[in-house]
């Protein structure tokens, strides 16, 4: 087996002498025009990372085979047809798809300063609560100052969106934490004092680090792990063969992490590393954090508890908590999905190589408190003098004018006098996810107080008769809530995946009426997922007469 699969990594040389080879500005500017929309250096780097496209030339200058990326380009789009074509082939339904975006265009600024499960891409929104109108969307709904609610606030996409198109807006979370996260997205903050406390605190961690037996244990891990893979697993040769499908990935990544793991137990022992905390295994972050990095959350957290601040201090805790989920002791592919804490280099189908848990969170804490402030600049550039609030309550039933009143009197005024024009929201699908669980790190480390027995269609509760009967009251007791506080001759738009017709019954108990859907494939998921297209509808519903 040895012998065979290291065979298989020596494939015959490439004849480059017969391929149009183009550097990556080169091919970055061709793939650009290829397809019409931007693709950066950095796209095409991908793709060589991951084994879509072959790499040639020398280190130092790496050159790409324009016919290789034609052809990518090619059975992409092929993919993008058939996938529209599984929920329709009319226009509205690939306008809506919204495909033609890039990735950094749908996490555009404050949108990608928190993981969260569930949200929806700015661009729908913005479509539906813009000005413009087109051949589907044949009204503008919502003008400059009005108001629009989404009892559904999730992490806050609406609210963001809002703030951008001039409107205010407000938002209900049942989750304390969501509502931070929302809130702080649309914040206005002092980044400098925050950049100032990050610098401090950073140095502060580096001091503590050093002071720690793991700093070696984690070189020479890395220095091993490097020659390991570089050996075994070379890129992007390595991926380009798995998907060709040459030999078993499954029996040789088991072979090279079997063959790994000797070399890690001999630094583990060597450095006398602590793999288990001992003392506190039935808490989740005792369960899912290494002792070394649950050592270094904790001092992190202290130092964010000595801020006097309160805004400063709850930035830096949104950026602990980005840092913290992806540094749990997990494999890369079940990032999102815990299944079982991995304490050990496993072969990591999704990088095409061993990896291995971490053992420090200095990078991703660095990484992230930047990528956050950059983030919060970028959008306090756009930002428009308008109000946008998150409220932390049930929309089942709370008081709306109460509890603005309580955190911003001059809005509550505004929504006095106005009411709120609409609602844009995406209610949970039913029996999909444990909104209070997917942050359960956070939840512990902050002292959030749970309420996932108030959660509406969580996936806790499934999708039985019961729980879709529960679901169907739920959600219009939210409409019937939200009704008190809307303009007479409101609209409303529901982003759902009703694919157990629900919405019907929903609106009718709320004496509403459907008088419009608008229906969407979703195409822009990971990559791992894009075989799992679906399809959204996004119901337009009025007052029933």
């Amino acid at each position: 087996m040895q012998k065979n699969t290291n065979l298989l990594l020596s494939d015959e040389t490439d004849k480059t002498f017969e391929k149009k080879l183009v550097n990556l500005t080169e091919a970055s500017k061709f793939a650009s025009a290829e397809i019409g929309r931007t693709v950066s250096t950095s796209n095409i780097s991908y793709l060589i990372q991951y084994g879509r496209i072959k790499k040639y030339g020398s280190k130092g200058n790496i050159l790409i085979d324009i016919e290789e990326l034609r052809n990518y380009y090619n059975s992409l789009n092929m993919f993008l047809y058939e996938a529209k074509n599984l929920t329709s082939n009319s226009v509205q339904n690939n306008l809506l798809s919204f495909s033609n975006y890039t990735e950094s265009e749908r996490t555009k600024h404050v949108h990608r300063i928190h993981p969260y499960k569930g949200k929806f891409i700015p661009q729908l929104v913005e479509y539906f609560l813009d000005s413009h109108t087109d051949e589907f969307k044949k009204e503008v709904y919502f003008k400059k100052g009005d108001i629009v609610l989404d009892p559904f606030c999730g992490s806050g996409t609406t609210l963001v969106q809002s703030n951008e198109l001039n409107l205010h807006a407000l938002g209900i979370e049942i989750s304390p934490f969501n509502t931070l996260i929302g809130n702080i997205k649309v914040g206005t903050h002092p980044l400098p004092e925050i950049r100032k406390y990050v610098s401090c605190i950073t140095d502060k961690f580096t001091d503590f680090q050093k002071k720690k037996n793991y700093g070696l244990f984690i070189e020479n891990l890395n220095r091993a792990l490097s020659r390991f893979n570089n050996k075994y697993f070379p890129s992007p040769e390595y991926k380009i063969k798995v998907r060709k499908g040459l030999f078993n990935e499954k029996e040789y990544g088991r072979l090279k992490e079997k063959e790994f793991l000797a070399e890690y137990d001999r630094l583990v022992k060597e450095y006398n590393i602590e793999l288990i905390n001992k003392c506190n295994v039935n808490s989740f972050n005792g369960k899912w954090f290494l002792p070394p990095v649950k050592e270094e959350i904790d001092f992190i957290f202290s130092e964010i508890q000595n801020i006097e601040n309160s805004d400063v201090k709850k930035v830096l805790a949104l950026i602990l908590s980005r840092t913290m989920r992806s540094c749990r002791a997990t494999t890369h592919a079940d990032l999102a999905t815990l299944k079982e804490p991995v304490v050990s280099p496993y072969y990591c189908k999704k990088h095409g190589k061993v990896c291995k848990p971490l053992f420090t969170i200095k990078d991703w804490w660095k990484t992230y408190a930047e990528d956050t402030l950059l983030r919060l600049e970028d959008f306090h550039k756009l930002k428009t003098d308008t109000i946008q609030l998150c409220l932390c309550g049930d929309s089942r039933n709370l008081d709306i004018y109460a509890e603005v009143k309580k955190k911003n009197a001059f809005f509550y005024e505004i929504l006095k006098k106005q009411k709120i024009r609409g609602i844009f929201s995406s209610p949970p699908y039913i029996g999909l996810i444990d909104y209070h669980e997917q942050h359960a790190y956070a939840y512990e480390l902050f002292g959030f107080v749970k309420k996932n027995e108030m959660e509406i269609g969580s996936l806790s509760k499934g999708s039985g008769k019961k729980a879709k009967e529960d679901y169907i009251k739920d959600i219009s007791d939210v409409l019937l809530n939200s009704v008190k506080y809307l303009q007479e001759n409101y609209d409303i738009f529901l982003v759902a995946n009703d694919k157990y017709d629900l919405y019907p019954k929903i609106v009718q108990l709320a004496g509403m009426k459907i008088v419009n859907r608008f229906n969407r494939p979703v195409l822009n998921r990971v990559e791992k997922d894009r075989s799992n297209i679906y399809s959204e509808t996004i119901f337009h519903i009025k007052k029933a007469l």
